[in-house]
């Protein structure tokens, strides 16, 4: 696996999102020995790069990545998020980045994870009652102290990135980013180059979308994640089939699967940009570790460029409101 760096970070060229082993997506939690496989296998072959967060599960996803890393820390970039469990009363889905909810976060996710430091610590979400500045200048004494390495902001805009960036210099910016969502590239990559903060793209196959393996939304439980966004819904579903049918083509022609050649075009729009598919099982880890290796030449990039955009929006309304941007 190649490397890369985000900020003065280096990290692998992929990243694992550790999310849908524990929550949101249809089987999460259904097997936890496959899960650690799975990571213990993505540290093999050169993806050292994991996230996570303290929401997922909640709390549940964390323990996971600690104990899949035991014994492997010096391994891995281990990257998560606060801001979406308030330690305060409020509990999980609830907007805290106050610094006193921070420190709180911090010491909970360390413990989690069995580790002394973070890597990468992000802010999932911005807290509207919360200037940013606060939250930045809380996370730089974590910085100060050791417990964290780097910092990072989760799914939001511009003007937040610089003020933020004033505080204290970010290392990346997590936002959606895939074949069926280029929104990063109209306004917030351009002022991320500018800053030398990287891009983690998030979602990187379109919610497994653009594997190419979903056909019909039977093949997900009525509390999937995914059932609740538009463009899962029906008529939007039918019309991103169109998507998958193109990165299929394209696909055959380089001798990849869909999922790689969808990975391939984004490891193909900067060093500065690191994907981070997720997925709880070793087979899959295996095919998104070798899209490293997949070269698409101008053609293929050409066509994939020119895809329709996705039918219907990533988020719902009310969680389309908390990004951000």
């Amino acid at each position: 696996m190649r490397r890369t760096s985000l900020g003065r970070l280096d990290v692998s060229r992929l990243g694992l999102g550790a999310m849908s082993m524990s929550d949101y997506y249809t089987g999460a939690g259904s097997d936890e020995q496959e899960a650690l496989r799975t990571i213990r296998r993505a540290l093999d072959l050169g993806v050292t790069f994991v996230d996570t967060a303290e929401v997922y599960g909640p709390f549940t996803n964390e323990e996971l990545v600690g104990r899949a890393i035991a014994g492997r820390r010096d391994e891995v970039v281990v990257a998560t998020k606060f801001g979406l469990v308030s330690h305060a009363g409020g509990g999980p889905n609830v907007l805290d980045s106050s610094p006193s909810n921070v420190r709180t976060a911090v010491e909970g996710s360390l413990r989690r994870l069995g580790t002394d430091r973070i890597d990468l610590y992000y802010q999932h979400r911005l807290d509207p009652d919360v200037p940013v500045e606060e939250t930045v200048g809380a996370l730089a004494d974590l910085v100060r102290e050791g417990k964290v390495g780097h910092i990072g902001l989760s799914e939001t805009g511009v003007a937040t990135v610089r003020r933020a960036h004033a505080v204290h210099p970010l290392t990346a910016v997590q936002t959606e980013y895939s074949l069926w969502t280029r929104d990063p590239q109209d306004e917030l990559l351009p002022v991320l180059r500018e800053l030398g903060i990287g891009l983690v793209a998030y979602s990187p196959l379109g919610r497994g979308f653009l594997t190419g393996t979903i056909r019909s939304t039977d093949q997900l439980d009525a509390d999937d994640f995914r059932m609740t966004t538009p463009r899962f819904a029906a008529g939007n579903f039918e019309r991103n089939l169109r998507l998958v049918e193109e990165v299929s083509a394209v696909a055959e022609q380089v001798g990849a699967t869909p999922a790689q050649t969808a990975l391939a075009w984004l490891l193909a729009q900067g060093d500065d940009i690191v994907p981070i598919p997720g997925t709880r099982r070793v087979a899959r880890i295996e095919e998104n570790a070798a899209a490293d290796a997949v070269v698409l030449g101008p053609e293929q990039l050409a066509r994939l460029d020119a895809l329709t955009p996705a039918a219907g929006a990533r988020y719902a309304d009310a969680d389309l409101s908390r990004t951000g941007l």
